[in-house]
Formats: structure tokens, C-alpha cells, sequence
């Protein structure tokens, strides 16, 4: 069964205000060398999807600098491959003239885009979350049960301190949906939570745009998995591998130092048939000077450790000086830190400069964030 992608570059990212002021989500760079559309796009490649629609908001250059033509991804061709869909696609599409902030609104800004299509059916996935899932299957399934929409599920347990933007989707044995809605955090325990992606049948979700612009309907959730659960044939398909949605600068530290466990690592990055793809960067290998120390640490290419590093992640090109001490940080590319330096739970974007003998502290729960080009 053909089917095309669309991904949605900007959805939730308000909640990491601190990492998408200059970027959009989709461009977020996360485990030393990748980005956050490497795996949306990487999970529809590699299972034959080969035309994907990528929306975008705004703040997106640094997306186009990494998406380029899509070689990458075995992206760039003649027919299909990546295409950038702006916010103002034509007058029609968007005739209030004003960006979309919902997932529905976004699909009706790309209505011309999406009837344009030959495929029979369309894969609709976030940007904000990190998994490796075989979207063939959850195809496949989706044609035998004849479905109109298959939600993309996995078993997870939620308390109050999970997001309550979390979407909990309760089906019966047959794996037909009967509640859909958010978390409302009233209750601990396992539930099924939506990964963010799922497949419509094309045709099926022309009718939806068309009756969401005569109805006035803004939310994909509420306006149509709600409305519609026990109307119309929504099942679920379970995925039992890691993922993980970030929704916040915290979620984006635990995500990253999840990464730091072989498992999960393995589970994302050499699942077999299923790599993960990114753009190719030609860098020199890190150095580790004499008396360097790295424990349970991800290093890019690039990076030049002269002091210690443990539990954390180095993007490339990033350079710790002389009895530098940084311990469970995220430090993204060309961080320069300088000698003597001590830092514990802080997040830097990039290029940032830190002077020599700063301390810089925060915690696991409140990462201390410091922006792009800072100096400290």
C-alpha cells in the first residue's frame, strides 16, 4: 500500500520555549549529532515511504539547512521526496491569513497539498517524540481491519507528575478505540498513550478537513478522534519499543540522558533494517588529552576533552579546557568551556562560551539553560 508522510515541524513547541525561540522544533538538536525530524523521518523511510510533506511554521531555516535536498534520507528525487509546505501555501488554503496553531488547522492550510496526492493513505506524525517504529506494519494493519484511522499506542504507566497534555486512548480487545481523550492526571497507573503518529486513510481525512472548515473545528483531538471514537472505525496499534514525547526543557533532559543507557540506546539507534538517518558532517575525531577523564559519556566528532567528563552529552566541535569538571550536561556544538570550570545539570545551546572558574548548577527536574552565543 503507497502512502505519503506528513510531519508537523511545529507542534508543542511553545513548551520548550528555551530551545525553539531561534529554531522550530523539528531542528532541535538532540544525542550528539541528530536532530528531532531525523527520527520521524528516518521511521517513514525506512518503510518505504518515500513522499513526505513537511509543514512548516516559521523560525525554519535552520530546518531547510538541514533537510537541503533530502539525500540524506534518500530524499531527493524527481518523484515524491521531501517537500517544504510553507504556512501560506495559496489564498484558499489559508484565506484568514493567520498561522495555524493546531494540528487540524495545520492540515487545513495543506488541503491543496494532501488532494494533490496519489497515495490511498497518509502518515501523520509529531516531531516532539523520539522512537523507532516500524510504520510498515502499522500500514499493513491499518488496510486489514479496514480502518479510518490507526493511532500509534504504547503502554505506559502515568502518575500526576506526568504531562497532562499526554493523549489516552482506551480499546477493546479487538484493538477498536472507545475513549479517547487527555490525561487529566486524576489517577496513577498503566494506560495506552498516543505516540503522536498515525495513519489516515487519504480520502477519509479530505472529508474530515472539509467538514472541519464547515463546522469551525480547530483540534484533531477533540474535534475528531473525540467526536468521532465510537462513530467510526479508530483502532490502535502497539508499539512496545522506547519513546518518549518531549513537552518540556526537563523532558528534553531526560530524554537525552536516557540515552546514556546501552539498552535504550540500542533500542533506538541499532534496531536492525531501521537506522536512524541524519545529515552527514565531515568532522575530525575527538581528541582526548593526557589526563583526560570521560565516563559513561556521548562525545561527537570534534570535541577536545581536556578535563572530565561523566553523564553527559558533547555535540560536536564542543571543547571542555583544563580541570573542567562537567557532569550530567547536555552541552550542544562549539561550547568552548574554559579551565577550572564546574558545571552539573545545565543544557547549553550553541556556540556558547563559559570563562574560566564558573560554577553553574541545576537539577535534574529544573536544568539550568543557558542560550545560543552566550558568554558566561
Amino acid at each position: 500500500m503507497n502512502a505519503v508522510g506528513i510531519i508537523f515541524s511545529s507542534i508543542n513547541e511553545k513548551s520548550v520555549y528555551e530551545l525553539t525561540k531561534q529554531r522550530t522544533m523539528a531542528s532541535v538538536p538532540f544525542g550528539c549529532r541528530y536532530r528531532l525530524i531525523d527520527f520521524a523521518l528516518s521511521n517513514m523511510v525506512n518503510s518505504g515511504v518515500t513522499h513526505v510533506g513537511l509543514v512548516t511554521h516559521y523560525n525554519y531555516q535552520s530546518l531547510m539547512d538541514h533537510i537541503g535536498s533530502g539525500k540524506d534520507w534518500d530524499l531527493a528525487r524527481r518523484h515524491g521526496g521531501i517537500k517544504i509546505l510553507p504556512p501560506y501555501i495559496t489564498a484558499f488554503a489559508n484565506s484568514s491569513n493567520h498561522l495555524y496553531s493546531t494540528r487540524l488547522e495545520a492540515l487545513i492550510s495543506i488541503r491543496d497539498f494532501i488532494s494533490g496526492c496519489k497515495e490511498e493513505v497518509v502518515v501523520l506524525s509529531d516531531c516532539d517524540t523520539v522512537c523507532n517504529i516500524d510504520l510498515s506494519a502499522m500500514i499493513e494493519q491499518h488496510v486489514a481491519t479496514n480502518a479510518d484511522i490507526t493511532l500509534g499506542v504504547k503502554s505506559s504507566y502515568v502518575s500526576q507528575d506526568s504531562s497532562r497534555r499526554l493523549m489516552i486512548v482506551r480499546s477493546d480487545e479487538e484493538g477498536r478505540a472507545v475513549e479517547v481523550g487527555e490525561y487529566e492526571g486524576l489517577k496513577n497507573g498503566f494506560e495506552d498513550v498516543c505516540v503522536r503518529i498515525m495513519v489516515v486513510g487519504r480520502k477519509y481525512l479530505e472529508e474530515l478537513i472539509t467538514d472541519a472548515i464547515a463546522r469551525g473545528y480547530t483540534s484533531f483531538t477533540k474535534d475528531i478522534l473525540v467526536r468521532n471514537c465510537k462513530h467510526h472505525n479508530i483502532r490502535t496499534f502497539k508499539f512496545d519499543g522506547y519513546f518518549a514525547t518531549i513537552r518540556s526543557l526537563s523532558d528534553y533532559f531526560r530524554c537525552s540522558m536516557d540515552l546514556l543507557d546501552p539498552e535504550i540506546r540500542r533500542s533506538i539507534f541499532s534496531v536492525e533494517h531501521r537506522p536512524v538517518f541524519t545529515k552527514v558532517r565531515n568532522s575530525a575525531p575527538a581528541s582526548y588529552v593526557t589526563g583526560a577523564i570521560v565516563r559513561n559519556s556521548l562525545i561527537a566528532d570534534g570535541c577536545v576533552i581536556e578535563g572530565t567528563v561523566e553523564n553527559s552529552i558533547l555535540f560536536r566541535g564542543v571543547k571542555v579546557g583544563k580541570n573542567t569538571h562537567i557532569k550530567n550536561s547536555i552541552i550542544m556544538q562549539d561550547t568552548i568551556t574554559g579551565e577550572n570550570v564546574y558545571l552539573n545539570c545545565v543544557i547549553t545551546d550553541k556556540n556558547v562560551v563559559i570563562r574560566d572558574g564558573r560554577v553553574l548548577s541545576g537539577h535534574e527536574t529544573k536544568p539550568f539553560f543557558i542560550d545560543k552565543d552566550s558568554h558566561v
